[in-house]
């Protein structure tokens, strides 16, 4: 059992609480799509397989912006990449108003995706940063919870709003033009604060040097490839990536096919689950002050893959149950594998941070889920997440056992 080290630093206080604000935001963005799937299959008559678009667009946006939002913010700056993200995730936003075919819909989502990876790569990399070594897993949890909320208050608001008349008729834009006029307020606020740049411990083990000098940003990326722990936790965060963002799109679409719930039951459930997820992710920052992060996602995946196998079984009550427990398990899974993979890298995090940050491009993986369900049964589908998260499993297993190996040394 490691010692209690202190969440961080009293200097770092306030950029930590101005930049988990961040966190609510992204959250709320991505959660609306889980529940926009239904809306535009219900309201342009479109099949599963043809919203899940809605995720390919937003998270082509992630892996496309990943590496130059790493080269802005490793040349610029924390604050300025969180200016310049903020700016585009509003702007996207606001073009939801004159927007009325499907096609100009994804572009808006498109632009969205981009700002939010300007956020994301600034963020995770920053919060791990500020205090302890020993709590970057907690600490970017405790961040991530927020998160969580976002993604609860965007579905059960949201939700409410586009289902509360089972006939249709909402109009989608109404939400997203309070988003982005919200958003660009808070770009206005971080134009007048001072974030401090915080440098990365040295590389020590796990620094790589190439035989040339460092002329490139794109150099410092190449590096990276060589650093086995790093890619491995890479695979393992594009695994976890493909099994979240497949089983939150794909909720409402299974509660309702499956006769379960109405649409707007759905989509207050989903909430729930998502309460539930940021329950965990509470849970998971407090424990892991106690305990090895290695350890925690060890038995998180377990609990995962577990829950996926019984959901698939098609049980009734017992397989929805086991559908929301799964929420409570995945939700350390993402700041966790993150501050693990960026763990010993020093200056080299926010190069990092981006090949993190086109993980995201794994919802394209509920482009497959979506077809299975417009040609087989609704429970099938859900072997794509069950087999992203037994290699999250696998990387827990191996992670655990070097951590151990280590500290026998």
């Amino acid at each position: 059992m490691k010692n209690r080290h202190k969440l961080t630093e009293k200097r770092y206080v306030v950029p930590f609480v101005l930049i988990t604000t961040l966190f609510f935001l992204w959250g709320f963005a991505r959660a609306i799509l889980d529940v926009l799937n239904k809306h535009f299959q219900d309201e342009l008559h479109i099949s599963i397989t043809q919203s899940s678009l809605i995720q390919v667009t937003t998270y082509l946006g992630y892996f496309l912006m990943a590496i130059p939002a790493g080269m802005f913010i490793t040349r610029y700056g924390y604050r300025r990449g969180v200016v310049f993200g903020l700016a585009l995730f509003g702007l996207g936003a606001l073009a939801f108003i004159p927007g009325n075919t499907f096609a100009a819909f994804l572009a808006a989502l498109f632009v969205i995706g981009c700002g939010l990876t300007f956020l994301e790569t600034a963020a995770n990399p920053y919060v791990t940063e500020l205090g302890d070594k020993e709590t970057a897993s907690s600490r970017l949890n405790l961040s991530q919870t927020f998160n969580g909320m976002g993604c609860f208050m965007a579905t059960l608001l949201v939700g409410s709003f586009l289902f509360s008349d089972e006939k249709g008729g909402a109009d989608v834009s109404v939400p997203y033009a309070i988003m982005g006029g919200m958003v660009l307020l808070i770009a206005l606020v971080f134009t007048k604060v001072e974030l401090p740049e915080v440098r990365g411990e040295e590389c020590e083990v796990r620094e790589y040097q190439p035989s040339t000098s460092h002329t490139s940003h794109l150099l410092p990326l190449t590096s990276l490839f060589h650093d086995r722990w790093f890619v491995f936790g890479l695979l393992a965060l594009l695994s976890y990536e493909v099994a979240e963002i497949s089983i939150n799109s794909y909720f409402v679409n299974f509660v309702t096919g499956t006769g379960w719930m109405s649409k707007l039951d759905a989509s207050r459930f989903v909430s729930l689950a998502l309460v539930i997820f940021m329950v965990g992710r509470f849970l998971g920052s407090w424990i892991m002050r106690r305990i090895e992060a290695e350890r925690m996602l060890f038995y998180c995946a377990v609990g995962t893959v577990a829950c996926m196998v019984l959901t698939m079984l098609n049980l009734g009550t017992v397989s929805l149950v086991a559908l929301i427990a799964n929420y409570l398990f995945e939700a350390i899974m993402f700041p966790t594998i993150f501050s693990l993979s960026v763990q010993g890298l020093g200056n080299k995090k926010k190069s990092a941070s981006s090949l993190l940050m086109m993980t995201p491009i794994g919802g394209c993986g509920f482009l497959l889920m979506g077809w299975m369900a417009d040609h087989t049964n609704p429970f099938l589908p859900f072997v794509i997440p069950l087999a992203g998260f037994a290699v999250v499993l696998a990387y827990a297993f191996v992670s655990s056992r070097e951590r151990a190996k280590a500290k026998s040394m």
